[in-house]
Order: C-alpha cells, then structure tokens, then sequence
C-alpha cells in the first residue's frame, strides 16, 4: 500500500514550503501595487480580446414572450390601450435584446382576439373564467394565440413556453394546469398535428 507522503503531491507540497520560507515579507500595500497592473491588465485583454455577444434567437424569443405576458397582465388588471402598453415597454433598455416582432405580434394579437382566445380555452377550465388568476389568465391567452393564430409554431413550442412562463410568473402548481389546458385546447384547433 502506498503511503501519503509517497504520492507527488506531497514532496511538491514540501518544496513550495522551502520556497516560501526563503522570500523576503511583502507588506500588503506592496503587493496590492504590485498585483494592481498586473490584474488590470489581465481585465483589459479578456474585455477587448471578447466582444459582447448577441444573445441567441431562442433567448430574445423568450424575453419576447417573458415581456408579452407581463403587458397582457397589465391590460388584465388596467386596461391599457395596446399603443399605451407597447410605449410603457419601450422606455426599458433591455427591450432592445428583446425579439420586438414577436412581443408586438403576441401583444396585439391577444389584445385583437381576447375574447375569442378566451372562449376557446374557456371550456376546458375546471372554474369560471373570473376564478383563473390574471397572470393564469394572460399566459392562457399567450398559449391560446399562438396555437390558434401562429400554425408555423410548433404545438409543443407553444405549449411549453407557456408552461415556462407559468413556472416562472405563476403559482406553484399553476404550470401543470396550464399544461393540461392548452393541451385540450391544441387537441381541438391543431387536428393535424401530432401530439407532442
């Protein structure tokens, strides 16, 4: 069997502390100077050597849709003129990564359609529609629009990005009952298709 300090690691270890024993103390002022350059400069080649990079077509749709439903919530609970809405948007930066085209089409899409959306999910609720909570509500009518309007996107696309932003903005089960909704729903208006 072989002993610890027969391993490489350990004679290594033994030498470093020689070394160590043998340099002169550096006061701490010293070595921040002395590390500053060094650090910044390390800093400065990995920002210029890097640039920034955009995000992926999956991620902006996503932020698309994250975004989309957070301003059909708003409308739910205020109201708000589409225009009105898609100017509030505007003013943060961050729409900017943001896939504009896909937000625009599912905001006002939703906001032309809402209450066919509504009566074609309506049905498959196991409560009236004024029980289903507002964020519930507006990720039905984001799942219910892109199955009914968009055939070009996928019924497992739609369904799971729905169910993703119920995981994100709804309640703890709330994704499960958004699952099995907007898959009744797809089951109706997606009859060619296969299920997932």
């Amino acid at each position: 069997m072989t002993k610890l300090s027969e391993f490489p690691w350990e004679k290594s270890k033994a030498s470093l502390a020689d070394s160590v024993g043998t340099c002169a103390p550096v006061s701490d002022d010293a070595a921040q100077e002395e590390a500053a350059p060094a650090m910044s400069k390390s800093r400065s080649k990995s920002r210029s050597s890097h640039p920034p990079r955009k995000p992926s077509p999956k991620k902006r749709w996503r932020w698309a849709r994250e975004r989309a439903v957070q301003a059909l919530y708003q409308q739910i609970l205020n109201h708000t003129p589409v225009d009105l809405l898609d100017a509030q948007f505007m003013e943060d930066a961050f729409m900017l990564k943001v896939d504009l085209e896909l937000f625009r089409r599912i905001v006002r899409g939703v906001s032309a359609n809402e209450e066919s959306l509504d009566e074609a999910y309506s049905p498959l609720l196991d409560r009236p529609l004024a029980e289903i909570d507002p964020i519930e509500q507006a990720i039905l009518r984001l799942g219910a629009f892109e199955l009914i309007h968009t055939p070009e996107i996928p019924r497992a696309v739609a369904i799971n990005e729905a169910v993703e932003m119920a995981k994100l903005y709804g309640a703890t089960e709330s994704h499960k009952y958004i699952n099995g909704v907007l898959d009744k729903l797809a089951d109706r208006v997606r009859l060619s298709e296969p299920r997932r």
